[in-house]
């Protein structure tokens, strides 16, 4: 290795850490120490009970469903190959050719979970969608990934019969690119989003939103009680397709305005703090190291340029994501607590936050403190045990 690209090598990670630190802050207070929460005391046996027994079927059907991704995966890489010397679509058309196949094959050794996961959450009360229903929606989100897939590879494989091994830096930047092109656009064609026709609920959300240095934000809410009787709540958007979505199971009378108010200030602390761009830029970083990954592992192939790569990638791209899951998870929780302070300091109700998390432990039969395990893999947020307890910090420091 020359030592000019040992000089570019070493720009490359230093610039990365500086990036990473300068998107890592947050406004919770430096050594706030959360205090013990008994999860029983606080949510109830019976409640906690249910939430486990639940959560631990979960667990399970997603560790045999991650076994058989993986193992379908590389099935496909050490024998996918072999469809590209048949195929006339030519190099770029072939790889998505491929691509698309492999998903599809991927898509059907899912669906056997995807049906039972469906069985258990209505067997609960949780999910009231049907077993057609389920598949077709499900032919639609594979059509949609389809799409996503093959521009993706039309843009790794352009760039690679190109710039040969060096595809993997501009591709980092055009897969960035993409992405905050779909957050910008995705709050105006996502479907079924209405305007709330609560004026007291807009009120306090324009109050809220003024205590949080924010104007303008449109909020919608999304009619999802036909499908499902969890509650949930999201912000997304860039500068002015920002928005706030409130699902209507929030608004069926289950929670208190106090609680519905903290979900507000939630969300608008989403926006207030800059998280989706701050995300926007952890992707970026993210797919760097894995853009490097993917031009690493297909070189015995040809590189990402030659089709025969393109099932060896979709398995690397498959093991890079769940591998760097417990790091992305851990800047999720990271922004998800910042939302929830600056929440408490908005609406200075720590007794409707915890009245809030106790009634998600009811209404989605969340686990208030999941294994240690599941928690660090799966969980983009706190534990609901760990949300209490940091109501509790804030009321202990604001007497």
């Amino acid at each position: 290795m020359t030592a000019l690209r040992v000089m570019g090598y070493a720009a490359l990670v230093a610039g990365w850490f500086v990036l990473a630190w300068l998107i890592s802050g947050s406004v919770v207070p430096d050594g706030l120490t959360l205090p013990h929460v008994d999860v029983e005391g606080a949510f109830g046996q019976a409640v906690v009970a249910r939430a486990e027994r639940y959560e631990r079927f979960l667990l399970v059907l997603w560790a045999l469903q991650t076994i058989v991704m993986l193992g379908t995966l590389a099935l496909y890489a050490r024998h996918g190959g072999r469809f590209a010397r048949e195929s006339a679509a030519g190099p770029l058309g072939t790889g998505m050719l491929l691509g698309m196949l492999g998903l599809a094959i991927l898509w059907l050794a899912q669906l056997p979970f995807t049906v039972t996961a469906l069985w258990w959450a209505r067997r609960h009360g949780v999910s009231h969608v049907g077993y057609l229903q389920a598949v077709v929606g499900g032919w639609a989100e594979l059509g949609l990934t389809f799409v996503a897939v093959s521009v993706a590879l039309l843009v790794v494989m352009g760039l690679a019969r190109r710039l040969g091994s060096w595809w993997w830096i501009p591709g980092a930047a055009v897969f960035t690119g993409i992405a905050a092109l779909v957050l910008f656009v995705g709050p105006y064609v996502y479907p079924g989003l209405e305007r709330p026709d609560d004026s007291g609920l807009v009120g306090r959300y324009r109050q809220l939103e003024r205590a949080e240095g924010l104007s303008g934000i449109p909020l919608r809410v999304e009619h999802v009680s036909d499908e499902t009787s969890q509650a949930n709540a999201f912000a997304f958007g860039l500068g002015p397709s920002r928005r706030v979505v409130l699902w209507n199971t929030l608004l069926d009378g289950r929670f208190t305005n106090r609680e519905v108010d903290v979900v507000l200030a939630h969300e608008l602390a989403h926006h207030s703090s800059d998280h989706l761009p701050k995300a926007l830029g952890w992707f970026g970083l993210f797919a760097l190291p894995g853009a490097l990954l993917l031009m690493l592992s297909t070189r015995h192939l040809g590189g990402m340029g030659d089709p025969r790569a393109v099932p060896l990638a979709l398995l690397v791209a498959a093991a890079w994501t769940l591998a760097t899951s417990p790091a992305q998870n851990v800047i999720s929780r990271r922004a998800e607590a910042e939302a929830d302070w600056k929440a408490l300091e908005t609406t200075r109700d720590p007794t409707g936050a915890r009245g809030l998390f106790r009634e998600f432990a009811v209404t989605s039969l969340g686990d208030p403190s999941p294994p240690t395990w599941a928690h660090l893999l799966l969980d983009t947020h706190p534990t609901l045990a760990q949300r209490v307890a940091m109501a509790d910090a804030w009321e202990a420091r604001h007497g």
